[in-house]
Order: structure tokens, then sequence, then C-alpha cells
């Protein structure tokens, strides 16, 4: 680029701050508008403007605060039904709270209860029932009833937004900490840990799976979630017991060559059925040491036949999602390795500071060869898109980098 072009760039990026004022000026200005009247962010030039690290943390600090007030506006009466509709799927849920409040906020545990394929009445007895299983020492002990009867009780595609949903209301409503949010499950509700587990292993900071059957899924996305396992030596329906063993020794092969990755335990009670007679509640304190890997140096993305379009710090664009595909990415420092990535033309790779020092150059690779070299920038847009793509504070990026790999 010549000298001309380059004072031609910052003086336009000069004029644009001085008629609008900072963009953290403007934001609070779009900010002071009522919610209903405001032009779209996208819309917006200020969105789109370079921020210093310390405009991008108070970005996402007004960002959050206007997100948390719309939500309290809009939700609070699903959170005082304890029910919430979408997709025409109503998923009501009941929770008791146990131990004080951390400074930090208060741990979750979603517990999915049993049944399925039966009549309504019995799966609303097995949702009474897993209200009084576990007792943690602190935290929500929340048990939600699966919105169908059918014998896939928590695995079908509707189970995955309303756990956002409740995740995202329990967060605001009731302070819960999104770094200590935890899945398990019996039964038919084991059944549900095994999918959801991989599938939305970023929301995460360990799940627990107790006498269920993993159908068709995979161990392989459980690398940055700790995932306990138990199941009866006698429980040979479906063969839980064997798939079960199957499972723990596929888990202590990906540990092995992956030491930093797939914590896990495994445990098959002697002499036990598909009841456990409540031994299997030491999965609850296993899971209450671990806090969730938001950030970790390597993903491993196991897509399902229930797809997502995003996982911890990688996403893809909606028409490169597939089922089944295989995305593999680690970072070092300043640089990126993308390992696998199953037929995808573009990926998306999000940055924030607790990643890389955006000062410097970002270096992205595929296959071995140099895709990407350059500094990357942090604007509102980002912060704004992947905060209301999750709703999840904890996973919120200031810089989203679009990669072609073909």
């Amino acid at each position: 680029m010549s000298i001309v072009k380059i004072h031609s760039v910052f003086f336009s990026l000069f004029v644009l701050c001085t008629a609008h004022g900072s963009p953290i000026q403007s934001l609070e200005e779009w900010l002071s508008v009522d919610r209903g009247s405001r032009k779209p962010m996208h819309d917006s030039e200020f969105s789109k403007l370079s921020l210093s690290e310390e405009d991008a943390v108070r970005a996402k600090e007004l960002l959050w605060k206007d997100h948390a007030a719309m939500i309290r506006e809009t939700r609070s009466e699903e959170m005082k039904s304890k029910s919430i509709s979408l997709g025409g799927k109503t998923m009501k849920f009941d929770f008791i709270v146990f131990g004080e409040k951390p400074k930090n906020g208060r741990s979750l545990f979603i517990s999915m209860h049993g049944g399925g394929g039966a009549p309504p009445k019995v799966n609303e007895g097995q949702w009474r029932n897993q209200m009084r299983l576990y007792k943690p020492k602190e935290g929500i002990y929340l048990c939600p009833r699966a919105p169908t009867d059918t014998w896939n009780l928590w695995h079908q595609s509707h189970i995955d937004p309303l756990f956002d949903r409740l995740i995202e209301n329990l967060t605001i409503f009731e302070e819960v900490n999104p770094e200590r949010v935890y899945l398990m499950g019996y039964s038919a509700g084991g059944d549900g840990v095994y999918q959801l587990a991989p599938r939305m292993c970023d929301r995460f900071a360990a799940a627990a799976m107790m006498a269920g059957h993993p159908n068709e899924s995979t161990p392989l996305g459980l690398r940055n979630l700790p995932f306990a396992l138990q199941v009866g030596a006698n429980d040979g329906s479906y063969g839980r017991n064997k798939v079960a063993a199957s499972w723990g020794e596929k888990l202590a092969d990906l540990r092995s060559n992956d030491l930093k990755g797939y914590d896990h335990f495994v445990k098959i009670h002697e002499g036990k059925g598909h009841w456990m007679n409540l031994e299997d509640k030491v999965a609850v304190p296993w899971m209450a040491k671990r806090t969730r890997n938001r950030l970790p140096k390597k993903i491993v993305w196991k897509q399902d036949d229930v797809t997502h379009g995003r996982s911890y710090w990688v996403a893809l664009p909606g028409a490169e999602v597939k089922a089944r595909q295989l995305i593999m990415v680690s970072r070092a420092g300043q640089q990126f390795n993308v390992d696998k990535a199953d037929g995808i033309g573009t990926l998306c790779i999000l940055l924030n500071d607790e990643m890389i020092d955006f000062a410097e150059p970002v270096t992205v690779k595929f296959g071995g060869k140099k895709v990407h070299e350059g500094k990357v920038s942090r604007s509102i847009a980002a912060i704004s898109r992947t905060m209301i793509d999750r709703g999840d504070p904890g996973l919120i990026f200031s810089a989203i980098l679009n990669v072609k790999l073909k």
C-alpha cells in the first residue's frame, strides 16, 4: 500500500471518529435509544471501527449489561412459571438451591430424568423422582421435564436451544457462574448425556452419565469436557454395561494419545443392575471440582446429526455446517493450526485478548500450508455478534477471523 493510500485510510478513520465521537461514545448513544427504535448494529459505522483493549473491555461490559436487562424484561414470566417454550416445544423445570452462594456465582447442575416411550404420567413421575436423587454441597440442582414422551427424550434437536436458553436465564436471574455448569442424567437421561455432552461441550464444566446408552454418539468431541461414566455391571438391557465399558476403553485410548485432554472417570458397579442404589452420586463432587475450559488450546469438534454452528472459539458459516463432520484446530501463541476440516471452505476463528496479542500478526496454517497471516482488529460488531449468538459472558469475543481453506 502506498504512503498516499495509508494517509487516506487514517484520514477516513479520523473523520469517522471526529464526526461520531469514539466508538464507545457512539455505543453509549446507541444504547441510550429505546431498544425497539435502535438502528441495527451491523448498519452502524461505529461498530466496525478498531478498538483498543480497554475499549473492548468497556464495550463488552456495556453490551452485556444491556443484554441482561433485556433478558430480565422479556423472560421474567418464564422463570416465574418455570417453563420455557421454543419452536413449538415446552420444557418445564424445577430446582433446589444448596449451600451459600459463592462470590463468583452459583454452580448449576442440570439433571435429566429417565423414562421415555411411556405415558406422560410415567415420565412425570420420573421427573419428580429425579429431583430427589442428588444433593450437591453448593449450587442449583435443576431438573427439566422432557418436552416429549418419546424414547429419545433428551437428544432430539429441540433440546439444544432449550438448554441454551435455560442456562442463559439461570446465569442472569439466579446469578449462576457460567464456568460452573454441569450436565447429568439417569437411564434415558443418561442417553441424553452421551449425546448432548459432545455436541454442547463448550457449555459445560463437566458431565456425568448414569445407566444410559449412547446410541450412535462418539466420545471424540469430549476432548475438553471431563466426563464421568457409571453403569451397573448387571445392566445388560440394550447392552448398557458392555457399551459403557467400551466407551471407557475409548476414552482411555484418547487420553493416552492426548494427555491434556479427555479427563474422565469410569466405574462399572459390580452386583448392580439398572439401579445403582445411588452409589453413582460420587459423580457430583467429581464434577464440582472442575471448571469450564472455555478457551482450550485444542478443539476436537465432531458434529452429531443435530448440528451446531460454533464450538468454543471456532465457528462455521451456515452453509459450511454438515452432520458428522470433524474439525480439529489448535493454537499456540499467535499461530493457529487447522488439522482437520472435513469439506470446509471457510472457517471462522474467534479471538480475544486472553488468546492473542492484537499488536502482532496472527498466522493460520492448514495442512502445513499458510492460509492466513496478518493483524486482526477488535470491533464492537464482533463483541455484539458473539454475545447475542450464545448469551454466554464467558464466550464473548472481540474479533472474528474468517479464513478461507480452499
